[in-house]
């Protein structure tokens, strides 16, 4: 089953349907295109003038309809959902993309008191081996106007939800578990803007799960605060887990001891929400806490409260979902890659429609990046076949190898991974762990390049 947890843009989108297929297939003749060499724009990646123009033309035809794309790439990742047998994590999470500079862009808006741009709020499918199988949902917003601080805290909080920019996280929910087929489990996970009691009651009363960090120390039935209270247990466990490395403060990924105590409590609707009859009085979850101990010098010690609706009975589930929220990363990987790999904020468009489409397209591609580097190390033995034509496994063997005869049957997907950092990375070296996701996308860049000219290297 692994090689149907990975997709090429022809399988991904064999069942779109724009009713035209001839632009169809320019569809995804564009995608891989673009896939090809994800760092350069349209005019550079492309294989002449008539290519960029006609990915212009592509992107400017109104019957290139958003919500097609989106469903179908959404179709072809349930499918990988349920075929690969596993729990599914729906991660949610919102990354915004800095226009400033595009004050003449129509629709632009503003992310910030004075930043133009637009938030894109994503939720990816991944499984509980960390393996990325596609987007579930992704939505695009911004606002008219810059921030007004004339309204107060309380006030904002009593407007309906649907009025609300937090509503993303429960129309998103909502969007990604609609008619999943019976047989998958999805636990929603979401960081610490997630934890709203909207959301949670969405996802109790659908009959859902969810495993969200918490960020209000919320009351109990019998008016205990849950963070002070979880924290008062006894240590029950111990665990080690790779902490992320953490870009903004410029930490590195390391191994972490985590203390675990965990509790079960019923947390009570928040006075503030009391005139809306249709939330529920109360909801049962259980809390976890997660502190590191002995953390590197100078290095702050991660403190995680997560709640989830899953029972946890006992320390070994506690272990379980601890495992399963450091997954929430991938998610911050997909927007680095769509950032830095991608470059989505160097985007030209003249619409903020053009703009979103593009977005989405660069979206898919990043997912698929995310998809090679992590198989590479969760399925190492599959065939480079599942990824790679016969001319790009044999051209790709060829560089890395620096010889012209390439071999006769493929390799697994680990070598060809490897490969490809050989070619993204500045050195070889021993000690070298996996190629990460930027080395990824720059040795899909040089092998795009380099199968231009196949036919003097194999």
């Amino acid at each position: 089953m692994a090689d149907k947890q990975t997709f090429c843009m022809g399988e991904e989108f064999s069942e779109l349907d724009f009713n035209s297929t001839r632009l169809e297939k320019r569809f995804i003749k564009t995608m891989e295109t673009l896939a090809g060499q994800p760092e350069k724009s349209i005019w550079f990646c492309s294989e002449n003038r008539a290519e960029a123009k006609a990915i212009y033309r592509l992107i400017n035809n109104d019957r290139l309809d958003r919500e097609e794309i989106l469903q179908t790439h959404r179709e072809a990742t349930v499918r990988r959902m349920l075929n690969s047998g596993e729990t599914i994590l729906a991660v949610q999470d919102t990354t915004s993309l800095n226009y400033n500079t595009h004050e003449k862009m129509e629709g632009i808006g503003y992310i910030s008191d004075k930043t133009l741009g637009v938030n894109i709020h994503s939720c990816l499918a991944v499984t509980t081996k960390g393996l990325t199988l596609g987007l579930l949902d992704q939505v695009s917003y911004n606002r008219e106007q810059a921030n007004s601080n004339s309204q107060t805290h309380d006030s904002k909080k009593v407007r309906p939800l649907e009025d609300k920019e937090s509503y993303r996280w429960v129309k998103t929910y909502e969007t990604s578990t609609f008619n999943l087929p019976e047989g998958v489990k999805v636990i929603n996970v979401c960081d610490r803007e997630g934890d709203m009691y909207e959301l949670l009651d969405t996802i109790e009363t659908s009959g859902g799960l969810f495993l969200i960090r918490v960020a209000q120390n919320r009351m109990t039935v019998d008016n205990r605060q849950i963070l002070d209270a979880v924290r008062k247990k006894r240590c029950i466990g111990k665990m080690e887990i790779t902490i992320p490395r953490d870009s903004r403060n410029n930490v590195k990924e390391r191994k972490g001891t985590l203390q675990i105590r965990y509790d079960r409590y019923d947390i009570k609707r928040p006075s503030i929400l009391n005139k809306i009859k249709t939330l529920k009085a109360s909801i049962e979850l259980w809390v976890i806490h997660a502190k590191e101990e002995s953390p590197p010098k100078g290095v702050e010690p991660i403190e995680w409260f997560l709640m989830t609706n899953e029972p946890v009975e006992d320390v070994q589930a506690a272990y379980e979902r601890i495992q399963y929220y450091t997954h929430r990363w991938k998610i911050e990987r997909f927007h680095f890659v769509l950032k830095s790999g991608c470059k989505v904020e160097k985007l030209q468009e003249r619409s903020m429609d053009k703009t979103t489409l593009l977005v989405l397209m660069y979206s898919i591609i990043a997912v698929l990046i995310l998809n090679m580097t992590y198989i590479a190390r969760i399925l190492p033995n599959v065939s480079c076949t599942v990824l790679f034509e016969e001319d790009e496994w044999k051209v790709l063997y060829c560089a890395a190898n620096k010889t012209k005869k390439a071999p006769e049957n493929p390799y697994c997907i680990e070598e060809a991974v490897k490969y490809l950092g050989w070619l993204g990375g500045p050195k070889r070296s021993p000690s070298d762990g996996p190629p990460g996701v930027k080395t990824i996308w720059v040795g899909l860049d040089k092998l795009n390049t380099l199968l231009t000219y196949k036919e003097w290297l194999v």
